[in-house]
């Protein structure tokens, strides 16, 4: 399904780039495989496509289709892993544009992941008087910015529907046995969904934490689950021949010639958010220790003309990622009698060409100005092609933290920013801190 382009590497990395890490990668895969690498308690996602819960999966499909006829509009909360992943397929397989669309499914808007008063403001204004539900995603249940959230949109739900009616409106995907959200959620009625202990956050799109959410905009979770369970299989079999550790091994090759930051780009405007998962995946699982390349992301042909430039001729830091997908339909560029744009010679021609033509050539010339390019082919973007990139992208990301000697799958430095806020704020516990910072401030 995945065909994986390596040969503008030539030139930036050791001809025996892939060999030469052979036997780490044979160690790193086996690692993921029987859960003995550091973070081993967290790599459940590795046989998730087959092993999931479908007691659980039947329920998520039922709550959606409930979420559907009951509501007009699906509020998500949560922050990171939490809400980054649904977002990024739901944006992906329905549109950028999903909420303006004439459709038969929910409006989704997503919130706690930030603080901005005015964006909850204007959330509350586009929810207007119509139906809503909430789907409060949090292991914990005392993450600021989602707690916050859910406070708010709890009494909103309370206020229009009462205490009971609220109840059957709010789903909880929290802790499986403790935690604030959980003992809530458990002394309110609230319909629970797992965020599985073995699954970090930033890999747990196919889990509740995504698949609820991406099961009510009408996705076909069934078709995503088994595009993943193809990658799951495919990628499980070790070798040379294997494109996740070639990828990974060109990714650790690169950095190692002195490349230190991925930029991760798509055609498709509706890959933005998935290009943000993305970000958050590798960013969190490799940036510790020192180490890790930085990941960011450029939707193309938009950024040509802004960030095009620094590509072509800034300072040579980085290298590319371009996934491509086959268009799913055709559009024929029309002819202009007067042929005042001087584009006739492109008349007849479809738009997919156009887009093929203006990628090669991207590519050529990024690659002469000193950026290595890696190009990841798949089908027309469908469930299952999305299961199958998500799986692809998580698989990599553990053989490449392994690679790094880094634990993949824990996050110490989220932890600073919290302190300091929980301080400033004013939070029980942190007076003598709280001090401290403001006359640091």
């Amino acid at each position: 399904m995945l065909t994986l382009n390596l040969s503008k590497l030539n030139g930036f990395i050791p001809e025996d780039y892939l060999v030469s890490r052979q036997e780490k990668l044979a160690q790193a895969a086996q690692m993921l495989a029987d859960h003995s690498g550091p973070g081993g308690d967290f790599t459940g996602w590795v046989r998730l496509p087959q092993d999931y819960d479908k007691e659980e999966f039947s329920r998520i499909q039922r709550a959606a289709a409930k979420i559907q006829k009951q509501s007009k509009v699906l509020v998500v909360i949560g922050i990171g892993g939490s809400y980054l992943g649904a977002r990024a397929v739901i944006e992906l397989l329905c549109s950028p544009h999903y909420n303006l669309k004439q459709k038969e499914t929910p409006d989704i808007f997503f919130a706690g992941n930030g603080l901005s008063t005015d964006a909850l403001l204007e959330l509350i204004q586009l929810i207007g008087d119509r139906d809503f539900s909430v789907n409060i995603i949090s292991k914990s249940g005392t993450t600021t910015e989602p707690a916050v959230a859910f406070r708010i949109f709890k009494a909103m739900l309370e206020e229009k529907y009462g205490k009971e009616g609220a109840k059957e409106r709010i789903y909880a995907t929290t802790d499986k046995a403790r935690g604030a959200l959980k003992g809530l959620a458990d002394t309110e009625g609230y319909e629970e969904f797992v965020v599985p202990d073995d699954v970090g956050g930033r890999y747990s799109v196919l889990t509740a934490v995504g698949l609820l959410p991406i099961a009510v905009a009408g996705v076909d979770i069934t078709q995503l689950m088994g595009g993943a369970c193809q990658a799951m299989e495919e990628l499980a079999v070790g070798g040379l021949d294997n494109l996740a550790w070639q990828y990974a091994a060109a990714r650790h090759a690169l950095y190692q010639a002195g490349k230190k930051v991925e930029l991760l780009a798509c055609y498709e405007p509706n890959f933005r958010f998935f290009a943000e998962w993305w970000k958050q995946l590798y960013g969190e699982s490799e940036g510790k220790e020192g180490k890790g390349l930085f990941p960011a992301s450029v939707e193309f042909t938009a950024d040509l003309h802004s960030m095009g430039q620094y590509i072509q001729q800034g300072e040579r830091l980085m290298f590319e990622t371009v996934v491509k997908f086959a268009p799913k339909g055709e559009f024929t560029i029309p002819d202009d009698p007067a042929n005042v744009d001087g584009l006739n010679f492109l008349s007849g021609k479809p738009l997919a060409f156009v887009a093929e033509q203006a990628m090669r050539g991207t590519i050529l010339a990024h690659v002469d100005g000193g950026v290595p390019n890696v190009l990841v082919e798949l089908p027309a973007i469908s469930a299952s092609v999305v299961g199958y990139l998500i799986y692809f992208f998580e698989y990599v990301c553990g053989l490449s933290g392994y690679l790094l000697e880094v634990n993949p799958f824990d996050q110490p430095g989220v932890e600073a920013y919290k302190k300091n806020m929980f301080a400033l704020l004013g939070k029980p516990g942190y007076e003598d801190m709280r001090a401290e910072l403001e006359a640091k401030l």
